[in-house]
């Protein structure tokens, strides 16, 4: 397979996300969550996530999101006393969904269509906390340049506050005929293509923009972090899984892999 250049995948990436949108959205979920997001203390994130950013402190701070999708989180931040919430993604179909759920709750996050590598520089130095969730790693090409662009957006000494899903899952298959058995490699260093739209369960047979997914190692993670001049304060593996339900079949294993973690990693001042 010939390797697409870093521009391609992530103009093909985004392509591939404004196509799945609609999908997403045709959900009884997703009214259920319009109507939700009107509660002042509506908050989708889970009690590991919300702990977390409990524990770093977002009350009263400004925060940003990168790769918000629907904003369903970044509102969850106000529930959490943030200050002020800005949520970046590349994908202007999730972030017209985005402003969509906005309109129905009683905060005001600001929502802005940009690819992380091509940030709006009045988004630099300007946020105390910025939190990046499960399913944004994997669509960056080169994590190490990912995570300059990440620290840019933050204020000297302000936080990142990362939760994703561990690298060593991306090595087991679950629709596999032997789904406990590794089935790619954790070095791999192509990425996974897909030309079906991007769902969370099950697949829909129709052809989509061809989406890139990028396997990073935890020691490409770390590095990628401290290259950018972050300092890592915690870091935690989970035997829980926070991906689709098909990956719920690796927990309460007797020999447990890690599922997912979480990162916190400090901007040293210059």
């Amino acid at each position: 397979m010939e390797m697409p250049t870093k521009e391609k995948a992530i103009a093909s990436n985004r392509d591939a996300w404004n196509d799945s949108a609609r999908h997403h959205k045709d959900t009884p979920e997703w009214q259920a969550r319009l109507t939700a997001v009107g509660c002042s203390d509506f908050c989708c994130l889970d009690d590991t996530l919300r702990g977390l950013l409990e524990q770093v402190g977002v009350d009263g701070k400004d925060v940003v999101q990168l790769g918000c999708n629907n904003g369903r989180e970044s509102l969850s931040l106000f529930a959490l006393g943030a200050r002020s919430v800005t949520g970046v993604d590349q994908s202007e179909a999730f972030l017209d969904q985005a402003r969509e759920l906005a309109s129905r709750s009683p905060h005001a996050p600001e929502f802005i269509e940009a690819d992380i590598h091509h940030l709006p520089t009045e988004l630099h130095g300007r946020f105390d906390v910025a939190l990046i969730t499960i399913g944004v790693l994997n669509w960056m090409p080169d994590i190490a340049e990912f995570f300059r662009h990440v620290a840019q957006t933050l204020k000297p000494g302000g936080s990142l506050v990362v939760y994703e899903t561990h690298p060593f899952l991306e090595m087991f298959d679950p629709e596999s005929n032997d789904p406990y058995r590794p089935d790619s490699s954790y070095f791999r260093s192509e990425p996974f293509v897909q030309d079906q739209p991007i769902v969370y369960e099950g697949k829909i047979e129709q052809q989509a923009a061809t989406s890139y997914w990028f396997v990073h190692t935890l020691g490409e993670i770390f590095t990628g972090a401290i290259k950018a001049g972050l300092q890592i304060s915690h870091f935690k593996e989970y035997p829980h899984s926070n991906r689709e339900e098909l990956y719920d079949r690796y927990e309460q294993q007797t020999a447990q892999l890690p599922l997912c973690f979480t990162l916190v990693a400090q901007k040293q001042a210059v």
